[in-house]
């Protein structure tokens, strides 16, 4: 009987592992089996073999190979079904943090992205906005709400403000274009921003991202400027995190 590890004509070889490195083993193999479904080689609904079949594969002990499914279950890659056994669910998104947009990232990683606009208007921007984009308050900016998609899946809704001398959109170039795209061909390149990361509970927006209320969603708030200094952007973006995640490379100094 043929394995369910990988698609037809693409066997997974065996994870090497090194057993001198502080890494766990679970964790490199984890990170192995992540990479392999990401780059689609092991497909969304693939069934993953027994622990025992798997570990022998993998060059691993049973135990390891367990813990490594376990962690992967935990981010919502695999899901354990009953009379089943274990599945890929869909490959999360792994974004880097650096400045660039959810769009050139999904591009990037060959994700599919599509953008469905929910809102376009003109209004008063409300204080913590207008205090990040260093704006009188009250100042009239561009508002824009968004559904990003992955893969046919929704990801993100994301709320951006824009300063009105800075870029007029049109809600088709902004379904077909990332917000940064469009900004850098009317001339304005970001080059420097703020960030912070949090995480909530999912409330009204549960539905419109196909979550259920209370699922836990990531949370990241940006605002970005050109070499100049000057504002151009402020973001509030929501995302699944059964399906996406924030990836830092630090590094002593």
């Amino acid at each position: 009987m043929a394995s369910d590890l990988s698609p037809p004509r693409s066997p997974v070889r065996p994870v090497e592992v090194d057993r001198t490195s502080p890494v766990p083993l679970y964790f490199q193999v984890a990170t192995r089996l992540q990479e392999l479904i990401e780059q689609g080689e092991i497909g969304v609904g693939a069934r993953i073999e027994n622990e025992v079949d798997l570990a022998e594969r993998l060059g691993v002990s049973r135990p390891t190979t367990r813990r490594a499914i376990q962690y992967l279950v935990e981010r919502g890659m695999l899901v354990r079904k009953r009379g089943v056994g274990t599945q890929v669910v869909h490959p999360k998104v792994r974004r880097p943090v650096e400045l660039s947009s959810l769009y050139d990232d999904l591009v990037t990683s060959d994700r599919k992205p599509r953008t469905e606009v929910l809102d376009l208007r003109v209004i008063p921007a409300p204080a913590d906005v207008a205090e990040a984009l260093e704006l009188p308050p009250g100042t009239e900016v561009t508002w824009i709400e968004r559904l990003r998609y992955a893969g046919g899946e929704p990801l993100a809704l994301m709320h951006n403000a824009i300063p009105l001398d800075v870029i007029r959109l049109e809600a088709a170039d902004l379904a077909g274009h990332g917000l940064y795209e469009l900004l850098r061909r009317a001339g304005f390149v970001p080059r420097i921003a703020t960030q912070i990361i949090g995480a909530r509970s999912a409330a009204a927006e549960a539905r419109t991202l196909d979550e259920k209320r209370g699922a836990s969603l990531l949370t990241m708030t940006r605002t970005a400027w050109d070499a100049s200094g000057r504002a151009l952007e402020y973001g509030s973006h929501l995302y699944r995190a059964s399906r996406y995640s924030f990836e830092l490379n630090l590094s002593a100094g």
